[in-house]
């Protein structure tokens, strides 16, 4: 029986797709900047190309622009989407569709948490440690340990989308037909009604009713706004 295919809204795969695409390239640049660089836990032969490493920041850095508004997406018009207050519990009923479903969950906020800490300790490098040959810095250690915990959560996140929505759902963020709700021309809109219902009651009221999800909406957006801040005192 074929399953019908599921509705992705199209800021979400617009989103998503891009910060996809940079984030695949940045992995696969890091390595090759890794390669031509530095090689101590074993490499593949890569022709030495020592722009690579401004290439790799180059992407990193469009990440860095577009995960904010990916990010505040996520948290408030996806958060059904990502780790609920009751997934603890539904992950006790291993086999079931819902286990299945709170994986897929928790999965989409590992992803998010874990490219918050490459993002933000790469920001926390200069570029001038690897062309000096300097290897041993600590951030640069830990930008390392974001890199092997990206292609983890990625490849993960992959499994975690073809195991419970399957081909029908990988397509449906390829697909770019939309629903007239979904407009571009009304994304203004929405976020002048969200902006005008964020007030400082509604700050007050966030913060005294904290879940689990604004706390990481908060670790997140913290972090990113400390990835370009704290550089600039360095």
């Amino acid at each position: 029986m074929k399953l019908p295919q599921p509705y992705q809204p199209l800021l979400l795969r617009i989103l998503h797709g891009l910060i996809g695409l940079f984030v695949l390239c940045a992995i696969g640049t890091a390595f090759w900047t890794y390669d031509t660089y530095d090689g101590r836990w074993g490499r593949i032969p890569l022709p030495r190309f020592e722009a690579i490493e401004s290439i790799h920041g180059t992407f990193g850095l469009y990440v860095l622009l577009l995960f904010p508004l990916f990010a505040l997406y996520a948290f408030h018009r996806g958060q059904q989407r990502l780790i609920q207050q009751d997934s603890l519990t539904k992950l006790i009923q291993v086999g079931k569709p819902i286990w299945w479903y709170t994986l897929h969950r928790l999965t989409n906020t590992i992803v998010i948490l874990a490219l918050t800490f490459a993002l933000f300790s790469g920001k926390m490098m200069d570029e001038k440690w690897l062309p000096n040959g300097e290897l041993n810095h600590t951030w640069y250690y830990i930008h390392l340990i974001s890199w092997v915990t990206m292609v983890l959560c990625v490849a993960l996140h992959l499994l975690m989308v073809v195991r419970v929505g399957g081909r029908a759902l990988l397509i449906s963020m390829l697909n770019w037909q939309y629903r007239e709700r979904d407009r571009p021309t009304l994304w203004l809109g929405h976020f002048l009604n969200w902006w005008n219902d964020l007030q400082l009651v509604a700050v007050a009221n966030w913060l005294q009713s904290a879940s689990t999800l604004k706390v990481l909406e908060a670790i997140v957006l913290f972090s990113i706004a400390a990835a370009w801040i704290i550089p600039l005192f360095k």
